[in-house]
Parts: C-alpha cells; sequence; structure tokens
C-alpha cells in the first residue's frame, strides 16, 4: 500500500511517499480501506517532534479517517467487512489502509458522505466535548470562540449555537470571518485589527463571555482571562500560536473563573461510552442540517506535504482533507 512516511522530525517537505506494508492486523484491531483523512494541527506537531507523543520512525502522520472495513481482528463484536466508519488515531492515517482500535471506530450513518465523515470526528468529537462536559454551556450563555475559522473552532461555533448560546467568534481576516457568520456566529471580531477583550465587554454589556473556547494561547489566551464573566470557564484546548500561556491566579481568585483543560484524545480512553454517545449526537445534528462541516482544500495523497502547508500558511478554512480511495 501506499502511505505518507515521516523518516525524521521537520517541515512537510520532507515528507515522502512511499510503498509499505499493510499494517498487522491486531487484537480487537479493524482494517480499514482509507477513503479520506482529515488534516490537524497535531499532524504538523507530530512530523515536527513537538507533539506529546513521539511515534518510532518511519511513521505516518495523520489522526482521522473514513473508510470501509476490510476485516476485524479477534475480540472485534461491533464491526463486520464492508461498514462504513470512521476511525481516530494518534498517527497512521495519511495511508491506503490502517489498523485502528475497536473502542476508536464509529459506525456511519447512510447519509453522512465518506469525504465529510473525514473532517468531524477530531474536530467536531473535540468540540462536542469541550462544550458539553467540560465547559457545560447553557442556553443564554455568552460563548467566546478564538480560532473560529478553524476546524475546531468552527466546529465549536455551530455546537455553541445548537445548544442555544449566543456565540462571538474571532478570527484573523474579514474572509475567515464571512465563513464564521454563515455557520451561525451572532458577533464577529477581527482581532488583526487590535485587542478584542473591550468589544467582548461592549457587547456583552461589560459582564464578558461566560464560555471562552481558546485553542490558541499566547496573547489570546492573556485578554480573554480579562474579558471572562464572572463564574465563568475559559477551556483550554491548545496553543496554535506557539506560546503556552501562564495565568495569573489572582485574576481567576477576581473573576470567580475556572480555566478547564481540554484533553479530548486522553478522554476517549478514559470517559467510556461518552465520545461515542456525543458523535452520534453530532451525526444526528448534521442529518437534520443543524451543522455543516467546511471543507476548503481537498489533496491527493502524494499532495499531503501541501496539505500541511496549507494549514502552516492559515489558509485553510474549516479543515482540508486528503481523498485516498475511490
Amino acid at each position: 500500500m501506499k502511505a505518507v512516511l515521516c523518516k525524521s522530525f521537520g517541515p512537510p517537505e520532507s515528507l515522502t511517499v512511499e510503498e509499505v506494508a499493510a499494517p498487522a492486523l491486531r487484537e480487537k484491531g479493524v482494517r480499514v480501506r482509507v477513503h479520506a483523512a482529515g488534516v490537524n494541527f497535531p499532524d504538523l506537531l507530530i512530523i515536527q517532534g513537538k507533539y506529546q507523543y513521539k511515534p518510532e520512525f518511519p511513521f505516518s502522520p495523520g489522526g482521522e479517517v473514513s473508510g470501509e472495513v476490510l476485516e476485524v481482528g479477534p475480540g472485534v463484536s461491533r464491526f463486520k467487512p464492508g461498514d462504513r466508519v470512521v476511525a481516530g488515531m494518534t498517527y497512521g492515517a495519511f495511508a491506503e489502509e490502517v489498523v485502528a482500535d475497536e473502542h476508536r471506530v464509529l459506525a456511519l450513518p447512510d447519509h453522512l458522505d465518506l469525504s465529510v465523515a473525514a473532517s468531524v470526528s477530531l474536530t467536531y468529537g473535540t468540540s462536542a466535548y469541550a462544550l458539553i462536559q467540560r465547559g457545560q454551556l447553557q442556553p443564554g450563555e455568552t460563548l467566546l470562540v478564538h480560532g473560529a475559522a478553524g476546524g475546531v473552532g468552527l466546529a465549536a461555533v455551530e455546537i455553541g449555537k445548537v445548544l442555544g448560546a449566543r456565540v462571538i467568534a474571532t478570527a484573523g481576516s474579514d474572509e475567515k470571518l464571512a465563513v464564521v457568520a454563515e455557520h451561525g456566529a451572532d458577533e464577529v471580531i477581527n482581532y488583526s485589527e487590535g485587542p478584542f477583550r473591550d468589544r467582548v465587554k461592549e457587547l456583552t454589556g461589560g459582564n464578558g463571555a461566560d464560555v471562552i473556547y481558546d485553542p490558541v494561547g499566547g496573547d489570546v489566551f492573556d485578554q480573554s482571562l480579562r474579558c471572562i464573566n464572572w463564574g465563568g470557564r475559559l477551556l483550554v484546548i491548545g496553543f496554535a500560536s506557539g506560546r503556552i500561556p501562564e495565568a495569573p491566579a489572582n485574576l481567576a481568585l477576581l473573576k470567580g473563573c475556572s480555566i478547564v483543560g481540554v484533553f479530548w484524545g486522553s478522554w476517549l480512553t478514559r470517559g467510556g461510552d461518552g465520545n461515542a454517545q456525543n458523535m452520534r449526537q453530532v451525526f444526528a445534528w448534521i442529518g437534520e442540517g443543524k451543522l455543516r462541516p467546511h471543507i476548503s482544500h481537498r489533496f491527493p495523497l502524494d499532495r499531503a506535504s501541501e496539505a500541511l502547508n496549507a494549514l502552516v500558511e492559515r489558509r485553510v478554512i474549516g479543515k482540508a482533507i486528503i481523498e485516498i480511495g475511490g
């Protein structure tokens, strides 16, 4: 089979596409013929050696796939050959075949296109967990979403609206904000035009946001602590800015707020059936037209480096995917 290979840590240009042996089928493993793979920020981190997990070389990046089950290993009871599925993994998705653990595989409803499905599991899974389990977002609350044109950000905007929140969204260009508004944001802020914290205070009558979704970190986190409502929840999703911020403890005290970590990947193994329940709801919302996954870029397997560079250059709105199978 063909696979994208990372043989040493480096930029996307260092990746190669080669013929390799198919991965061995293991106990409770599900072999999937890949139709498409989602492209996500952790894929950049893992090829640069900046992710919390460092695979042995050579390895394929990629953390989510959609496709068809080819065979199942001993102990697998929920899937059979021919089933349409999405699967999550730490790495290995940029390949024609993958073997995923049964507990990280989900059956797809008939209404969900396989290419669209490849863009859903990580972004909507992360954002559903963040807003439902960790942020406990309530109808009528104000949700502030940073990096709202990115994959997890746009998913958070949509899920926030479905949950009944008023959504304020930030992004770095008017073009991106136009897409964010189309996906449900009530108010948008271009943070390239200056600090957003005063505008958030203005839009909330001086109170600030009840829940803040932050995949950016750095200065965005710093400002967020200054425009959060009393009793608010600041959700730490990641650090796309490159700087891991430090929170002044006095602000958490004065605001009566919580700084809440969101590690979706770890929750998958600790949260029982929680993610499967969330994703069944996400799939239903997509079928009802309440969520509309947005794919701005599609690439073939041999252009995986270009797909990752589109993320680096912040050209992706919503998601980019790599289409592999027919």
